[in-house]
């Protein structure tokens, strides 16, 4: 969505809260700061704000600015504004701003930007970093969406290609938040983002860090289906087609083998056994799978139950999405944490 599309009605941030919070020094509630314009120097020679500019400075520390205009200064793509998000970030902060408001414009919290920041070519990595671990120890919630793109902080260090901001926001998060899905990417997950941008760095992280390589959108694409097709580009992408063929080959190894086994496969389905059936498919217990196009794990049974007849699996996920310990009624078909059983048929 881009800024011509946003909606005309009024911003929550126009209220005084917004607009002046240090009327209500004991409010911890996070606001919508109202839209405003980065201020520039009366005399500037250029067109984009630099905090490395005496001018630029003077408007940058004087406790008049206001907070909307300081965000407004964060949203200038340029080089000399994203890698001083420190500094620009921790002005905003000065000023009373709760380090989960947002900028009434876009939507989007301090951490929002500064994972936009750590962009290789435009931002500092290393100062993104360390500003989006201070913004996380004040509190800062790796969780927020901006409601314009519906992204939080995961899915923009995923779209910018910043795996070490990557790394930062998951050792906060919990674990199925690797998998959380983005509406404005076809409910894909961070990975499917990282897959179709490119990103090498970040899909490598993403799968190191246990993001769901099977993990299906809503047009029912893994991540390895939205890689651009390298036969499509043109000859002067040379570069970009070699790190597509090489983002896919990651994805299609990374691949958990389908425990979706048609039964038509399998010939004299309710008598063939266990061994047979997993000697079919290609599998062996202790192999990983995944089940429905969605849920990870790994291969703990294979066999007949007292439940049902025909070949069943028993697997043991990866996480707390099951409905048991590996047992069934009275009979134990395999052991796992409550909740991390999961049984389904051949």
């Amino acid at each position: 969505m881009t800024i011509e599309d946003l909606p005309d009605f009024p911003l929550e941030g126009n209220s005084l809260i917004g607009r002046y919070p240090f009327l209500f020094p004991g409010s911890d509630s996070p606001v919508i700061f109202s839209i405003s314009a980065a201020p520039m120097p009366s005399d500037c020679e250029f067109s984009f704000f630099d905090p490395n500019d005496t001018s630029c400075q003077e408007i940058l520390f004087d406790p008049k600015t206001s907070v909307s205009e300081l965000f407004a200064i964060l949203r200038q793509w340029v080089p000399q504004v994203q890698q001083n998000i420190d500094i620009i970030g921790n002005e905003i902060l000065k000023r009373g701003c709760h380090v989960n408001d947002r900028d009434g414009l876009t939507d989007m919290t301090l951490l929002h930007y500064t994972c936009k920041s750590g962009a290789h070519g435009i931002g500092d990595v290393d100062t993104a970093v360390k500003f989006a671990t201070q913004l996380i120890d004040l509190g800062a919630d790796v969780s927020l969406r901006s409601r314009w793109t519906n992204m939080n902080a995961l899915h923009y260090a995923a779209y910018f290609d910043v795996p070490e901001l990557v790394r930062v926001i998951l050792k906060t998060s919990k674990p199925k938040d690797v998998d959380a899905t983005c509406s404005d990417f076809n409910f894909g997950t961070a990975l499917h983002i990282a897959a179709y941008n490119l990103c090498a760095g970040t899909v490598k992280c993403l799968l190191e860090l246990g993001a769901n390589p099977a993990f299906r959108n809503d047009k029912g694409q893994v991540p390895a289906d939205v890689v651009p097709d390298p036969v499509d580009m043109p000859l002067e992408m040379a570069d970009a087609a070699a790190t597509a063929k090489e983002i896919k080959q990651m994805l299609l190894d990374a691949m958990p083998v389908s425990c979706d086994v048609p039964k038509p496969v399998l010939a004299n389905h309710d008598r063939v056994t266990s061994k047979a059936v997993l000697t079919s498919v290609g599998l062996k217990l202790g192999d990983r799978v995944v089940i429905a196009g969605q849920k990870v794990g790994t291969l703990r049974f294979c066999g007949t139950t007292e439940f049902a007849s025909g070949q069943w699996a028993g697997i043991e996920l990866d996480e707390p999405e099951g409905k048991n310990n590996g047992s069934v009624g009275k009979v134990q078909y395999f052991k796992c944490a409550p909740k991390y059983g999961k049984e389904g048929s051949f």
